[in-house]
């Protein structure tokens, strides 16, 4: 840490296992610090005004009041706090009720920590961030059609780097491309790296955006 402080979390979640355990895996992070949990909706609009939290790490189903809501009420009053919806749904409507809410991050329970970790500072920086599976989805709903045409839409890349991009634009993971392309996983890292650096793409989201606006990943 260079004099910069933790992003202070709360953690709502009705599962007490889960909740617990997630708050005691940011409690070993560095870069966060855990503000405090909450097990329902009502419960963690307290929470927040209590305890100031810079994001609240919100479940969507839950007692008294769903995520949704809270997620709304929240922001409502503290429009500066980020939130990040942490659940099981993938369901489009789930997703973009959140949206509409003003979530600006979303994720599925299975996510990688570190994932989670990138989530919750990003957002706490004023940035947007959601799971590669959910991006691509959510750029098919938002992306215009391509247009019709026989030049490739990345020229800079290889076949295989192309390839790759597809995967990626389709919503799979280094892993499944890895199994997909008969690849080890270090040879397929190191081509999405190399397909972020030719795009200039900032991240995994904007290149799936980018390619999914040019046709991939359909």
């Amino acid at each position: 840490m260079t004099g910069k402080r933790p992003v202070r979390v709360l953690v709502v979640d009705d599962h007490p296992v889960f909740r617990e355990g997630f708050a005691a895996l940011l409690s070993s992070i560095d870069e966060v610090e855990v503000a405090g949990t909450a097990s329902t909706g009502v419960e963690a609009l307290h929470q927040v005004d209590e305890r100031e939290p810079d994001v609240v790490v919100m479940d969507v189903q839950m007692p008294d009041m769903d995520g949704i809501e809270a997620t709304r009420r929240v922001l409502e009053k503290h429009p500066e706090i980020g939130v990040v919806v942490l659940t099981m749904s993938e369901e489009d409507g789930t997703i973009f009720d959140a949206l509409r809410a003003g979530a600006r991050g979303y994720l599925l329970k299975g996510a990688e920590p570190d994932e989670v970790v990138r989530a919750i500072t990003t957002v706490a920086g004023g940035g947007v961030v959601f799971g590669a599976v959910l991006a691509s989805r959510i750029a098919d709903f938002l992306a215009p059609r391509p247009q019709s045409g026989g030049v490739s839409p990345f020229p800079a890349l290889t076949a295989r780097e192309h390839e790759v991009l597809d995967l990626v634009a389709a919503g799979l993971s280094n892993s499944q491309i890895a199994a997909r392309l008969f690849l080890s996983q270090k040879t397929v890292r190191n081509h999405v790296h190399a397909v972020l650096t030719k795009l200039q793409a900032a991240d995994r989201t904007e290149a799936i955006i980018r390619a999914r606006d040019a046709g991939l990943g359909r």
